[in-house]
């Protein structure tokens, strides 16, 4: 049985395109290039790529990159665009909670849920960390977003399922205070015109969970910032009303 994610991914790569979340590809690859000092030695891993925006972007500013997704399609699109632009860079179809590198990338970024948080479980969810740790090298740098606990606790869950409902883009929709998880049904259609109902599952974590997840893989300075779409920066102070957080660590 397919889970929600692989079931949302297929055939979805020209309105994956589409999304509101995949129009600050320029000001996060700023952000990125920024962390690694403009080093063109850096070998980067992008987790969960898509359809490679920010594997494309960083290849075309002289990077090396790789980049894994669990969905051909989303992974067909991006090899697609690649040629297109006469870029040298590789795509590969793997599961992110089971990847086959040890000490290989001076990054690895995992960005706007491309992966990490969409888990059915919290040891799932464990896994892509310690996956995304050891395929660095030592003294290597880590950056992903999560969904940060804290906008809804703040803003109350019901008024977070109200605001979901009244966008329309939902029909069903529930937080659990046990779990910081979120269910949600959404009605889709996909790039061959077939209508879809897709029950998503996505946890929300505190930012001390956080730490203490990458400490037991044995990362340090762990530091964690408020994340605005396309704007990335270490002056955004985490708030609750930031919906992601943006989470930069070094093992």
């Amino acid at each position: 049985m397919k889970q929600w994610y692989e079931e949302l991914f297929e055939n979805y790569a020209l309105k994956y395109e589409q999304e509101g979340f995949t129009h600050g590809t320029m000001g996060e690859c700023d952000f990125l290039e920024k962390e690694i000092n403009y080093d063109k030695n850096t070998r980067i891993l992008d987790i969960g790529c898509g359809t490679g925006r920010h594997s494309i972007e960083l290849a075309k500013r002289g990077y090396e990159v790789v980049g894994i997704d669990l969905s051909e399609s989303l992974l067909n699109r991006a090899k697609e665009k690649a040629i297109g632009k006469s870029l040298s860079l590789e795509f590969y179809q793997y599961d992110a909670r089971n990847l086959p590198f040890v000490d290989e990338f001076d990054l690895v970024y995992i960005l706007c849920e491309g992966g990490f948080c969409l888990m059915e479980t919290d040891q799932m969810n464990y896994q892509i960390l310690a996956s995304a740790a050891k395929a660095l090298k030592p003294g290597g740098l880590l950056i992903f977003t999560a969904l940060n606990a804290l906008y809804p606790l703040y803003h109350s869950v019901k008024e977070l399922m109200a605001d979901n409902l009244n966008s329309g883009n939902t029909e069903e929709h529930s937080f659990d205070l046990m779990t910081f998880r979120e269910s949600s049904l959404f009605n889709i259609e996909d790039d061959l015109g077939n209508k879809k109902t897709i029950h998503c599952n996505e946890r929300y974590y505190v930012p001390s969970e956080i730490t203490w997840l990458l400490q037991t893989l044995n990362f340090k300075n762990i530091e964690i910032f408020g994340a605005n779409l396309g704007a990335f920066s270490r002056n955004n102070l985490l708030s609750p009303d930031n919906y992601e957080m943006l989470v930069i660590a070094k093992i």
